[in-house]
């Protein structure tokens, strides 16, 4: 019994030690793990790859751009198939003993938001851009890079440059007057550090906010990850959303505005003028969306298709806390990136869902028309002004193809006439046009042909009398349609 009792304490004391040690080795682990960190060990297909000889870092208190840049600046073609901006550029850059140099130029630029067309002039404005143009450049890198960008400031006032969302040193972040002094104009700033983080980011002023976000110095930058993704999409779009305030007439957006913005645009286009998004039938497409708008937020929604919101400017969102979509919500200062195999051939809108928001220019400050009656007021009104004529009373959708003169450098508020019929929507509007073969991704492949039996017609009268047991009419249609229902109802509970 003794020698039991002996054994049995030896085991448990024995086996208690061995726990004690276990535990006491895996809270020191955890400790190390959390405290000290590899910068470039190994991960997962996309995470930063191993970086032999690379310093451990201290995660608590040493931020990723410590880490040292990866000895090979990324390249399109090696390391990433480069994004596409519609209407908009991608910034040159060139490499310099191991770092890629940009050069940055902000200046006043004359914008083209909307082309000219039978109903309307171009839609032009004097704003503030980046590079001749609004908004300026996507800036376009590899994870591990270490960037040094040069801006030069042309504009009449200081500015400064904010990389938003993107980890950088506290004197780089481009805060005037905290985190810097502003460029004056005339002078030439440089910053520079690396990037150890991929995802969609974006750019803009941080000094006189409210003007020269408003005017438009805003930005993409997306930074791909140094281990090429084993599925990268065949489309991969870049949309920076932005809202203006442009008085029908005048040639300057109004930065002051605070609440009745009626130019709402994509990469600072607004339809019929912003370019569609192409893809071929089965491509895989990823839209990275950011919002610099100066106060609404913006639900974008995707006919056609669903997707799956996969990352924001935080970074990568984790498979399984991805889930499935057909609109997102990109508030100010965010961006969203979103994706979907584009396997439905057609023409799809991709729009802001907030109404006034699918509008341009004479949508607003004008009296509720809607059911009034103007009986002779038009021949009335028109002995003493010349040309009058009451307008939405039935709503707004003839607006954009009456023939109407409008004001010059002035836009009308819908649409654009296709071979079906006019679309009424404008401003924060696009089409992603899906075909199953393509010339090429950078020629508009025309309207969708739908095949036969795909497309909503004119009903005939026998199809009505067939289907329904009676041909409708504006003023007879109700009363059968519930007399159908009720009959439907008495059927379903056997009366």
């Amino acid at each position: 019994m003794n020698e039991k009792l002996s054994r049995r304490r030896l085991l448990s004391g024995a086996a208690a030690l061995v726990g004690t040690a276990f535990l006491g080795r895996g809270t020191a682990l955890a400790e190390n793990q959390e405290q000290l960190q590899q910068p470039n060990q190994p991960g997962q297909s996309g995470q930063t790859p191993n970086l032999e000889g690379a310093p451990y870092i201290n995660t608590r208190t040493q931020p990723a751009w410590m880490r040292p840049p990866h000895p090979v600046p990324g390249e399109p073609g090696k390391h990433y198939k480069p994004t596409v901006t519609p209407n908009g550029s991608t910034l040159p850059w060139k490499v310099v003993d191991g770092v890629k140099v940009m050069h940055l130029t902000a200046e006043e630029v004359e914008h083209e938001f909307v082309p000219a067309s039978e109903d309307n002039e171009p839609l032009r404005a004097l704003c503030w851009g980046y590079n001749g143009q609004v908004h300026g450049p996507t800036i376009e890198c590899v994870e591990g890079d270490r960037l040094r960008i040069y801006v030069t400031n042309n504009l009449p006032a200081a500015t400064t440059i904010h990389w938003h969302a993107v980890i950088v040193p506290s004197g780089m972040d481009g805060v005037g007057g905290l985190s810097q002094k502003a460029i004056q104009p005339g002078e030439t700033y440089k910053y520079e550090f690396t990037i150890w983080q991929h995802g969609t980011f974006m750019y803009h002023s941080h000094h006189d906010e409210m003007t020269q976000i408003g005017l438009g110095m805003t930005g993409m930058i997306v930074v791909h990850p140094r281990e090429p993704e084993p599925q990268p999409p065949d489309r991969d779009f870049v949309l920076l959303l932005h809202e203006w305030r442009i008085d029908v007439g005048t040639r300057r957006p109004n930065p002051n505005e605070m609440t009745d913005f009626n130019i709402l645009t994509m990469n600072a286009r607004a339809f019929p003028g912003t370019a569609p998004l192409v893809a071929t039938l089965g491509d895989k497409v990823r839209i990275r969306l950011g919002n610099l708008s100066p106060m609404d937020h913006h639900p974008i929604h995707l006919h056609g298709h669903a997707f799956k919101i996969v990352a924001t400017d935080g970074g990568p969102i984790p498979e399984t806390a991805q889930w499935p979509e057909t609109s997102v919500l990109v508030a100010v200062g965010e961006t969203r990136t979103v994706e979907f195999v584009a396997n439905n051939p057609g023409d799809w809108p991709l729009h802001c869902h907030m109404t006034h928001h699918v509008m341009n220019q004479m949508g607003h400050q004008f009296p509720n028309m809607i059911g009034v009656k103007p009986g002779d007021l038009n021949r009335r009104a028109g002995t003493i002004l010349s040309g009058f004529m009451t307008m939405g009373e039935t709503g707004m959708a003839d607006m954009g193809s009456m023939g109407m003169k409008i004001p010059k450098n002035s836009v009308p508020m819908v649409g654009l006439q296709t071979p079906k019929d006019y679309i009424t929507m404008g401003g924060m509007y696009t089409n992603l046009k899906v075909r199953e073969n393509l010339e090429s991704y950078d020629k508009d492949p025309g309207w969708y042909q739908d095949p036969p039996g795909t497309l909503a017609s004119l009903a005939t009268k026998d199809e009505l009398q067939h289907d329904l047991g009676f041909v409708p009419s504006a003023q007879d249609m109700q009363k059968p349609m519930n007399s159908m229902h009720m009959d439907h109802m008495d059927m379903k509970h056997g009366g």
